[in-house]
């Protein structure tokens, strides 16, 4: 006869007592089957937790590669800067000269080469049409007529006068500490103080600039433009036209701005340069009552 159940023997090693236990197969194969159950649950959780150490080891190698090409990112974003700062630099000083003397180089080669120049020289153009300025003889003594004939195309005039706070470059961010490029100065002075134009040109913006607040920029022409941001008050209108020392605006402190002070950008052909040579040179320019000529 088939039995249904196994029988487990106890005996007492002391009285000799033999004890009969009768265990049903469906609860041996039910313990079987837990036992076996918790075995997959604990291989699979052991499995899990493994794939999870490796997902989070490729994870931290992966920041790590995304912080070197941050890194990269940042220099190479620098070199750029400073290469589009020395251009700006050689293109204002060849501009300069040409506006006081007008002259050009003459492109060599056929009508149709001369058509088909770029508009905005290239670094080795730049170069050397500088260094034929310079053989020429004409840097310094262009300078002189610049100021003597009192051109007030280029921004040569302090915005409004204060204290210097922040100048032009890399500095910590004051929102969040991070480093970032101040792409201007930061001249502090009283809340409502006009700002006058550095220059003659046409108003380019006069509105809400997202960090900039309410913000003034004016085209000078040639690729020269200059930003007056954080302003309390704008008092003038796009696409009007404006002189040196005309009122733009007034002091404030809109925008990402920790107090009052006006934010003051020069911009050369859109890229962002030290506005303080300019600052610099207005306080050497004067007024002439009769141009001179060097002729």
């Amino acid at each position: 006869m088939k039995q249904d159940y196994f029988i487990v023997v106890l005996a007492h090693s002391l009285h000799g007592r033999i004890q009969r236990v009768h265990v049903p197969h469906k609860i041996v194969y039910s313990v079987a089957g837990v036992v076996a159950a918790l075995l997959l649950v604990i291989f699979g959780a052991a499995g899990s937790y493994a794939r999870m150490l490796t997902k989070v080891a490729n994870y931290n190698s992966l920041q790590k590669e995304a912080q070197a090409l941050r890194d990269r990112y940042d220099n190479l974003q620098k070199k750029v800067r400073q290469t589009n700062e020395q251009m700006a630099s050689l293109q204002l000083l060849a501009d300069e000269v040409t506006t006081a003397y007008g002259v050009r180089k003459q492109l060599a080669g056929s009508p149709d080469l001369i058509a088909e120049a770029p508009l905005v020289p290239t670094l080795g153009e730049s170069l050397a049409e500088y260094n034929y300025l310079r053989t020429t003889n004409l840097v310094s003594r262009g300078r002189n007529i610049f100021a003597r004939l009192n051109v007030n195309i280029l921004p040569s005039a302090w915005p409004v006068m204060g204290r210097l706070g922040d100048g032009f470059g890399t500095r910590h961010d004051p929102f969040n500490g991070e480093g970032a490029m101040h792409t201007g100065v930061d001249i502090a002075t009283a809340f409502g103080t006009p700002v006058k134009a550095t220059g003659d040109g046409i108003v380019r913006h006069a509105s809400w600039y997202s960090g900039y607040g309410r913000c003034v920029i004016v085209d000078h022409g040639n690729g020269y433009e200059t930003l007056y941001g954080h302003l309390s008050k704008i008092d003038v209108m796009e696409g009007q036209e404006i002189r040196q020392g005309e009122e733009v605006g007034r002091v404030g402190s809109t925008g990402r701005s920790t107090g009052f002070h006006l934010h003051y950008e020069v911009r050369i052909h859109s890229t962002p340069v030290n506005p303080y040579r300019f600052l610099q040179r207005s306080a050497a320019i004067k007024p002439a009552t009769q141009p001179e000529l060097p002729f």
